[in-house]
């Protein structure tokens, strides 16, 4: 019985030292998201969260400084809805604004966005088109706490 029992734990252990071949499955790869495309992602992602996060007028939001078209999209999506958004880290005393971070990355030729807050992360799908984009996948709300 012991020797049943150590077989089933050996094998249980180097089960787990297998590994797999250096191919992924799905395309990964960095993608620039530009014009159209930049835009419609950015407002859609900045609306769904302007839902999550309250008030345009009381929350200020800090992201970091990038040049990228998406970047720019979302800063100007960001304050079309009210929002003070700060890119340049200089922060007030008193204020404490919401830092955000966004991810944008292509796979398996959709764009997938994902924009997430020390309390909330969302995230969705999109297929471009030539008009710009249009979501893919029902928005993916993920609150912290």
């Amino acid at each position: 019985m012991r020797k049943l029992l150590a077989f089933i734990l050996a094998t249980a252990v180097l089960s787990g030292c297998q590994t797999a071949d250096d191919e992924l499955n799905t395309s990964s790869t960095p993608v620039a998201v530009t014009g159209s495309a930049a835009s419609a992602i950015a407002g859609d992602m900045a609306s769904r969260l302007a839902e999550q996060i309250g008030s345009a007028g009381t929350t200020t939001i800090k992201m970091e400084k990038d040049n990228s078209e998406f970047a720019t999209a979302l800063e100007a999506a960001l304050k079309g809805w009210g929002y003070a958004v700060i890119t340049d880290g200089k922060v007030g005393k008193d204020l404490k604004p919401v830092e955000l971070a966004y991810w944008i990355d292509g796979v398996d030729g959709q764009v997938l966005a994902r924009l997430s807050t020390p309390s909330i992360a969302l995230g969705r799908a999109y297929t471009a088109t030539p008009a710009g984009a249009v979501p893919a996948s029902p928005l993916s709300i993920m609150q912290r706490k």
